[in-house]
C-alpha cells in the first residue's frame, strides 16, 4: 500500500523552503495558496476556476459543513470531493473555533 503522503523539499533559503506534499488525490506545492471553501464551495468560483487560479488544495470548515448541508447529505451524495466537484486534496479543520465564536446561534440543553 503506498504511503498516505510524502513531503519533498525543493529549495531552501535560510529557514524558508519550498517543496511538495504528495497526497493520494494530488500534489500540493508549498508554500500553498489554499482558498477557503467554508461550506463546500469557494464563493463565486467553479472548481475548474479554483484549479486555474493555481490552487492545489481547498480548505473546508467542518462546523459549517455539519450545519449545512450536513454529514448525511454529503455522504449520500458521494462524499465531500464529489459534493464539491473537486478531485484534488481538501483540508478540513475541526470547526472548534466556530463552535465557540458562533455559540449565540446555537441551542443548548441538558440532552
Amino acid at each position: 500500500m503506498p504511503p498516505r503522503f510524502a513531503f519533498t523539499i525543493a529549495a531552501t533559503d535560510g529557514r524558508a523552503r519550498t517543496g511538495t506534499i504528495q497526497m493520494q488525490r494530488g500534489l500540493i506545492r508549498t508554500p500553498a495558496f489554499m482558498p477557503v471553501g467554508t461550506a463546500a464551495t469557494v464563493k463565486a468560483m467553479k472548481p475548474a476556476d479554483v484549479a486555474a487560479s493555481g490552487a492545489d488544495i481547498i480548505l473546508g470548515n467542518t462546523y459549517h459543513l455539519m450545519l449545512r448541508p450536513g454529514a448525511e447529505r454529503v455522504a449520500r451524495l458521494g462524499g465531500l470531493h464529489a459534493f464539491m466537484g473537486w478531485d484534488r486534496p481538501i483540508l478540513t479543520d475541526s470547526g472548534g473555533y466556530q463552535v465557540m465564536s458562533l455559540a449565540d446561534l446555537t441551542k443548548r440543553s441538558e440532552e
